[in-house]
């Protein structure tokens, strides 16, 4: 394993940043704006995508779109990761191809 890197001033101030970020999106709007087809909900298909999204189980997924006392907010973790995926599928045309490669090359890293 190589030497850590020293966080210099200007990646503090992008981790400030990010930390700052109130970034996030409801299930309800990420269904709403990707055009998941509201008869295909009666399906599991449309919520495994959450799922899969959020790493979530498809039985919490289906709680985020129940009624009642079956409902269950998701968690802030979770809107951030369908601001992201909403982010990724909304410039993956701008997005080089090698920082796709180099972001999924960091899966796993410790």
């Amino acid at each position: 394993m190589t030497n850590p890197r020293p966080l210099q001033v200007r990646e503090q101030n992008l981790i400030d940043l990010y930390s700052h970020c109130q970034l996030g999106m409801t299930p309800k709007n990420f269904y709403a704006k990707w055009d998941v087809n509201h008869e295909a909900m009666s399906s599991d298909k449309p919520l495994r995508v959450y799922a899969r999204i959020c790493s979530r189980s498809l039985s919490t997924v289906r709680r985020w779109f129940s009624k009642g006392r079956n409902y269950r907010s998701p968690m802030p973790s979770d809107l951030r990761h369908l601001a992201l995926m909403d982010f990724l599928l909304e410039h993956f045309e701008e997005i080089p191809e090698e920082f796709l490669k180099i972001l999924c090359s960091l899966t796993g890293r410790k």
